[in-house]
């Protein structure tokens, strides 16, 4: 291994990320990783047939590090295209290390170009990362920023550079299918998240960005969220591996008191990661949240095969009915905006994607007839779905048989309000249908190019679930105020573990409200979790129920 550093503390374990398991049967990948708490690494990998004395293989990866100043993998996508020439060059003659000397010269450190020093990089977290803002429940504090360069919602006119992670987004959506949500909400809570996969692994990588930014808190609602340190973003980790172990261990999850000066019980904020070692899936120690990947070859499959979303004790996770009626309409909303979009993922190696270079840039999930969601006959799929509960069958029955068969306008209002989670693309992506647009407008992230064209839909799929979360901690935030109103509080901070706080009690009108389900167990115990992590208070939550003449009968 050669390696060029500058200040940089390098070990073994770099190795060892910038080649996970099972690379050797793949032709070309590309690999991000965390290296210690300022560094993020990437990787381009590439393996060609030799002759038998060298094992009839020569593989060979050439990466860099660089400091995570600017977002969760420091802009490494910018140097992508450029390590995967590098590699392709050093396979034919490994000796032409002048060529890396090259790169070093162009892009180092010493250039000031956009790559900082690590000693820059932690000043530029210290003076950039912190805001001062004003808590409703507190004196003046000092916030986490949680700005990264596909969070910050782009103006219209501009699109992602190429390799930038959050191009895989209508990826993600395609793979998970409404189990988008559930993971979103996982990722919201700051669980850790073990994404267990099979290389390649940079589309992996890709959706560890991807969920880690449509979980952020956006700026604008911030101000109503009153716990002090405020887990602005869950850690994405990206590729890790056994040697990670006790990182996984400890990451993510702050020890001692918190910032009231009372013990925050392992309350931490977080990790997702993604791993080919299969072991790390047995040691449900090190994770709260587990979920099997499909491999890459399975899209060939006739019936499509999901993602297994499930807890630490292995118990299954699935959307909500609710989860199942906004991801269609999301999806109807995004083929409607862009119906000449094709849905190939830019993020596949080519070796598992017989698809033209030009089809590959192609970025919207279009109809496919393995996912049995788009046949607006069904109503659910018991592989991906909650079953309907009886009450709730008990409740649409009674709703169907007093409205005379005809459709109800609660639906109707539930598919207008999801409509609004995904914006006009030439509208303000950045404000919450129930708040004020905000007068600022967003600065152009560095990774994105004007052309002249709309806004590209991955930033509104950010949006999507931007506004979901302000929707969501908007009306929680109002439950809580009229709490301390009623019980003439005072309004000061609570600690995490809610023993010094009366409950919150939430109707099944807020939960509606929200965009959650009225009928489904796991999304109550969704909002009393998110009301002790964020508000640190205990919380009632009530579901749905059925009455008739005044009685209760479910």
């Amino acid at each position: 291994m050669a390696v060029k550093s500058m200040a940089v503390e390098l070990s073994e374990s770099v190795e060892f990320k910038s080649l996970p398991s099972g690379l050797h049967n793949l032709e070309e990948d590309l690999v991000y990783f965390v290296h210690g708490e300022d560094h993020a690494g990437i990787s381009a990998f590439i393996n060609r047939p030799a002759a038998e004395s060298q094992r009839n293989a020569l593989m060979l990866a050439v990466g860099a590090l660089v400091p995570l100043s600017h977002g969760r993998l420091g802009k490494s996508w910018k140097y992508a295209e450029e390590l995967k020439a590098l590699a392709q060059e050093l396979i034919e003659d490994p000796l032409k290390t002048n060529l890396l000397e090259e790169f070093w010269q162009n892009n180092g450190m010493h250039k000031g170009n956009g790559i900082s020093s690590p000693e820059s990089a932690a000043a530029h977290r210290e003076d950039e990362g912190m805001k001062s803002q004003r808590s409703p429940h507190n004196g003046p504090r000092k916030r986490n920023r949680a700005i990264s360069s596909a969070s910050a919602l782009a103006p219209p006119g501009q699109r992602l550079s190429p390799h930038h992670p959050a191009l895989s987004l209508p990826s993600l959506l395609d793979t998970f299918g409404p189990l988008v949500y559930p993971l979103y909400k996982a990722a919201l809570l700051r669980k850790r998240i073990l994404l267990v996969t099979q290389v390649p692994v940079e589309l992996p990588c890709n959706f560890v960005y991807d969920l880690s930014v449509l979980s952020n808190i956006p700026g604008s609602i911030s101000d109503l969220l009153p716990l002090e340190p405020l887990p602005t973003r869950i850690q994405p980790l990206f590729s890790v591996g056994v040697h990670d172990i006790d990182t996984l261990s400890h990451g993510g999850r702050r020890e001692g008191n918190n910032a009231n000066g009372s013990n925050d019980d392992g309350v931490g904020y977080g990790w997702i990661a993604c791993t080919t070692d299969d072991v790390l899936a047995t040691k449900q120690s090190l994770f709260d949240v587990l979920v099997v990947v499909p491999p890459t070859y399975s899209r060939r499959a006739k019936e499509k095969i999901w993602p297994r979303i499930s807890n630490s004790k292995g118990t299954e996770n699935r959307a909500s009915q609710r989860d199942f009626r906004r991801y269609r309409t999301l999806r109807r909303g995004l083929r409607r905006q862009h119906p000449s979009s094709r849905g190939i993922s830019p993020s596949i190696p080519k070796n598992h994607e017989e698809d033209d270079e030009d089809d590959r840039t192609t970025l919207l999930p279009v109809e496919n007839t393995q996912e049995t969601f788009d046949d607006a006959s069904s109503t659910s799929d018991e592989k991906l779905i909650e079953p309907l509960s009886w009450s709730a069958l008990a409740y649409s029955s009674f709703m169907w048989w007093a409205s005379a068969g005809e459709k109800g306008a609660d639906l109707d209002e539930e598919v207008e309000r999801d409509a609004a989670l995904l914006p006009d693309l030439d509208g303000d992506l950045g404000s919450s249908p129930g708040r004020p647009k905000s007068r600022r407008r967003s600065t152009p992230d560095a990774g994105m190019m004007s052309d002249g064209a709309a806004v590209v839909p991955e930033m509104a799929i950010i949006a999507h679930f931007h506004r979901l979360t302000a929707q969501i901690v908007e009306t929680i935030a109002e439950v809580v105020e009229a709490g301390y109103k009623d019980d003439g509080a005072d309004g000061g901070p609570r600690s995490r573990n809610g023993e010094e706080a009366e409950k919150v009690l939430i109707g099944s009108e807020d939960i509606a409200k929200m965009g959650l389900d009225v009928w489904s167990e796991g999304d109550r115990k969704f909002v009393v979790e998110l009301v002790e992590f964020y508000w640190g208070r205990k919380a009632e939550v009530e579901g749905g129920r059925v009455e008739c003449c005044g009685v209760r009968i479910s």
